[in-house]
């Protein structure tokens, strides 16, 4: 298995370009400092997303992307990134953007969480928006 999965639960959908994607994806965590194992991103509906959202994080609100940091080790990636299609869609028409440029935003913001960025504060938030403007510029 690859280091990097892609994965559907109840939608379907293919991703072109996976190897580019994943070359993009390991390309930031290795810039970052990391070493990746192991990282899934799983693309579902609103509906599912939004029952992971309350099993696990007790939120009762939709969401475009839930990030699980499963590493056990310091600077090591191991995660499970869910992303809802449905949200990327709804996304991309209010950003006026294309689908695949959102889905790779959501992505890196995922992939970003699991390097120790977070989006609570202000503060945090425009920092995690530089970077994730600064990978999606590195994007092939």
């Amino acid at each position: 298995m690859a280091k990097i999965n892609f994965f559907t639960e109840d939608i379907t959908y293919t991703l072109k370009q996976k190897t580019l994607i994943r070359q993009w994806i390991e390309a930031t965590i290795v810039k970052e400092g990391y070493q990746l194992e192991e990282l899934n991103f799983i693309l579902c509906s609103d509906a599912y997303l939004l029952r992971i959202n309350q099993d696990y994080l007790r939120h009762d609100d939709y969401t475009d992307v839930i990030t699980f940091d499963n590493s056990e080790a310091l600077k090591t990636i191991v995660g499970d990134i869910f992303i809802s299609l449905e949200r990327i869609r709804e996304n991309a028409l209010a950003f006026n953007a294309n689908v695949v440029d959102e889905l790779c935003r959501v992505m890196i913001h995922g992939t970003l969480h699991l390097l120790g960025y977070k989006d609570k504060t202000k503060a945090a938030k425009t920092l995690m928006t530089a970077k994730e403007d600064e990978y999606l510029a590195k994007r092939p």
